[in-house]
């Protein structure tokens, strides 16, 4: 590792390191998302600019951030650029991903028998458990807890394989609860309705704090002795390392859970616009030819017809 330099805002923003692995995960995602996009186009459909956007700014731009910026350059040396980084990874970079739709924009790139299987395969068994809401908040909730409390973190920092596949556990735990909830496709069950969705992300903003708050008043030191082995002179206490690591899970954690709740909220709307719009056709349909055939002796008017609080009083008291 040799000896790193103080860091600062600057280093930590200017010092970056290759992630062979990181890499060619980023590159592929954004090739697949890429060619997708591009055979739409060739067909002359619009795919959104933001939802791309989202894909690559937030969500590849955060998991390239994540593993080679210089929070991975001092994250041996320091606990809480790992934790920076963990956060970020099983969070912020999974709602950046399931913002840019990849199953939608999959599911309208492929040829219709690959499109079917992709359909098929997210509506199985196994999938749906995995992404049932309870089950996916309490997967990325043990996943951090199984990180910090066993092992499995000390020994990532000793070997660079396992330090990657921590990497991609704590980004897969993160896109089974997030991009589920907020894809157009239906993969949930049918009871996560949009209000019930906002709940749930709600409930998953309250969850995700508590690994932070579990970390920041731990007694005992994560990687301990990693740490204070690795720790150059002008780290701060270990301990007080430690706390700052805890805070900054929890900042993180319940800033992501409004941008998250106000996606939730957007496609609600989003939804109840279109299914107005499809209720105005289908009674412009249903409608007008009755009202084309219908002579002047057959037009009541609408307190005989309507049946709500207002026609009924009218009813009642003649519509004078």
């Amino acid at each position: 590792m040799g000896s790193l330099p103080e860091l600062t805002a600057g280093r930590l923003l200017s010092s970056w390191r290759l992630d062979v692995p990181a890499l060619l995960l980023v590159v592929l995602l954004a090739g697949l998302y890429a060619a997708a996009v591009l055979r739409l186009a060739r067909r002359g459909e619009h795919w959104s600019v933001a939802r791309t956007a989202a894909f690559a700014l937030l969500g590849l731009g955060t998991l390239t951030a994540a593993t080679m910026s210089g929070l991975a350059v001092y994250d041996r040396v320091l606990f809480w650029p790992a934790a920076v980084q963990n956060v970020l990874l099983d969070l912020v970079a999974p709602l950046g991903l399931a913002l840019g739709d990849p199953l939608g924009l999959a599911l309208r790139a492929l040829p219709e028998g690959a499109a079917g299987r992709l359909r098929r395969a997210m509506t199985g068994r196994v999938v749906r458990l995995l992404t049932f809401p309870l089950v996916s908040t309490a997967l990325v909730l043990a996943t951090e807890l199984t990180v910090y409390f066993t092992p499995y973190f000390a020994t990532a920092l000793r070997y660079g394989p396992l330090h990657d596949l921590m990497y991609l556990h704590l980004l897969l735990a993160g896109c089974l609860f997030v991009v589920p909830v907020l894809t157009g496709e239906e993969t949930l069950p049918a009871w996560c309705t949009h209000p019930v969705r906002a709940a749930l992300v709600f409930l998953d903003g309250i969850v995700d704090a508590v690994p932070g708050v579990v970390v920041m008043t731990h007694g005992t030191l994560i990687a301990g002795a990693w740490y204070l082995h690795h720790a150059p002179p002008w780290a701060p206490d270990v301990h007080h390392d430690q706390q700052l690591g805890g805070g900054a899970m929890i900042s993180i954690a319940e800033l992501v859970a409004l941008p998250f709740l106000l996606a939730i909220l957007v496609q609600w709307a989003r939804t109840e616009r279109a299914r107005n719009v499809v209720l105005d056709r289908r009674l412009d349909t249903d409608l007008v030819p009755v009202a084309r055939t219908a002579g002047p002796d057959m037009v009541r008017p609408w307190w005989e017809t309507e049946d709500n609080d207002v026609a009924r009083r009218v009813r009642q008291q003649g519509p004078g």
